[in-house]
């Protein structure tokens, strides 16, 4: 049985999850992977079945309680939009003032989980080489596809939540950065901040039915090629880095709904080339100081996250 020292512990790391879902590049599944929580969630999610749905009709609500280990969901989920409400102004914030800075913080957050992800690898060989380097792969063109225009229909954002929210359970894939790819990142988070309530309903309900789908893929994948299935997602992690590159020019723009010209593709550069190309500081220290940071915050989850209990059932 949890403490309530181990809830307000899942509590954090909920809200950490929903911090990073905020930000395009970073995955609120990583954070539940270093975190020890990622197999538990994937369970959690799996246990909406035929089995919950007869309990559900028998009014046996405790069983049906226990059956989907609501009391975990309940408190990871309530970190999780904790932080998507309170959190979406402060990163839009950050993003536009201290970008270096904030990309910095999380170059080094994914760098520092690659490395703990992979060392939860059993036995090398082959195949877990070549699944690494496929993620790698497909991480790393997902960062470099360039956005096109998409409709803001209701059936749209359906599909972009559905979408968005697989990417958001796999660790190193961003699920926040496939709505910047479908031309929805800024859509959505204005309808969360404006609480749009029609459009925050149906990207709820695509999420929904995409989590509830997905979540079983992967689940079988670590139940039967558990050290292909870690491999693959580190590789996500590593080929995710090019979109968190602190660096970046602009190579394209786009007009938003309201007129106001917006980065569309950016291109990763070295420090030295920032600099010449914008005009602007390259803040390398700041930069370095901010990796290290994000490496020292990964490094103390996980360090805490050994004292997590065994899950109520």
């Amino acid at each position: 049985m949890r403490t309530i020292k181990d809830y307000i512990l899942l509590y954090l790391k909920g809200a950490g999850m929903g911090a990073a879902d905020v930000v395009p590049g970073v995955s609120g599944g990583t954070i539940a992977f270093i975190t020890g929580i990622y197999e538990e969630l994937l369970d959690s999610i799996k246990s909406f079945n035929l089995d919950a749905l007869q309990l559900l009709k028998q009014g046996q609500f405790k069983g049906l309680w226990q059956h989907i280990n609501g009391t975990f969901l309940v408190v990871l989920l309530a970190g999780v939009f904790t932080s998507l409400l309170t959190l979406s102004r402060l990163i839009t914030w950050l993003l536009a003032t201290y970008p270096i800075q904030l990309w910095s913080f999380f170059f080094g957050l994914i760098i520092i989980s690659a490395i703990l992800v992979t060392k939860e690898i059993r036995k090398w060989n082959a195949a877990v080489v070549i699944a690494g380097i496929i993620g790698i792969a497909i991480a790393y063109v997902i960062t470099v596809v360039s956005p096109g225009q998409t409709p803001d229909d209701l059936w749209f954002i359906f599909i972009a939540g559905a979408i968005a929210i697989c990417a958001m359970i796999l660790p190193g894939i961003s699920g926040s950065f496939i709505l910047l790819l479908l031309v929805k990142y800024e859509f959505i988070l204005n309808a969360v901040k404006e609480l749009n309530i029609p459009v925050i309903i149906v990207f709820g309900l695509g999420c929904v039915t995409g989590l509830l789908s997905f979540a079983r893929v992967v689940s079988w994948l670590l139940d039967r090629y558990y050290n292909v299935a870690v491999a693959l997602l580190a590789g996500f992690m590593i080929g995710s880095l090019n979109k968190v590159w602190p660096w970046k020019v602009v190579t394209e723009y786009y007009m938003d709904s309201k007129g106001i010209q917006k980065p569309l593709v950016t291109e990763s550069v070295w420090p030295t080339t920032y600099a010449i190309s914008t005009g602007q500081q390259a803040h390398v220290l700041w930069a370095v100081l901010f990796a290290a940071l994000g490496i020292l915050l990964v490094v103390g989850i996980e360090k805490v996250s050994k004292y997590s209990v065994s899950p109520d059932h």
